[in-house]
């Protein structure tokens, strides 16, 4: 169903969080693939990918290009973006699912709610407001995108300076569904 797909540099120790919080996804048969799109670490990352049973892809290419190749060697119908240090909250997994399974409305890509610190209701409340109205899509939220769709947009750029960003503008704001599920950056 799904390939997660990370992109890493010299990352071992955020990997190792990201890849953790991804087990219970492998288990219940959500992923089935994860590939390490990796821009030649001298860190213990290719062997945490290693260990990990992960799909290591390395070269010394631009981001957006390394993104494209993992992208193309995936297998799954469903792609899933995330960098290392990046968790997703509990439920994630049944929203997961229950996207791929049957995506809302033509939706055919998504990205999760971005974790913010501790605060009060009222600010909470604003936060949810100016996250819909118009705040910048952050490659930190993750992104879900059919593989199909991945490739009709042109996918990641090898030219953009952020390859990642770029993606998220391109798809726009009204073409992306938003996950309940947050999406936290672990301490490095």
């Amino acid at each position: 169903m799904l390939s997660v797909i990370i992109a890493t540099r010299d990352s071992e120790r955020p990997l190792v969080r990201t890849l953790a919080a991804l087990v219970p996804g492998a288990t219940s048969g959500l992923i089935t693939e994860v590939l390490i799109a990796d821009a030649g670490s001298r860190d213990d990352t290719p062997a945490v990918a290693d260990i990990a049973g992960c799909k290591l892809l390395a070269g010394d290419e631009p981001l957006g290009r390394r993104l494209q190749a993992a992208a193309d060697a995936a297998r799954a119908p469903w792609l899933l973006f995330l960098q290392p240090g990046i968790v997703l909250d509990t439920p994630w997994i049944a929203e997961m699912r229950s996207f791929v399974e049957r995506p809302v409305r033509d939706f055919h890509a998504a990205v999760f709610r971005q974790a913010r610190p501790a605060q009060s209701a009222l600010r909470e409340a604003m936060a949810l407001l100016a996250s819909a109205v118009g705040t910048r899509l952050l490659p930190e939220q993750g992104l879900v995108i059919a593989a199909d769709f991945y490739h009709q947009t042109g996918g990641h750029s090898e030219h953009a300076a952020d390859p990642e960003s770029d993606l998220l503008r391109r798809i726009g704001r009204r073409r992306l569904a938003r996950f309940s599920t947050r999406a936290f950056r672990t301490n490095t």
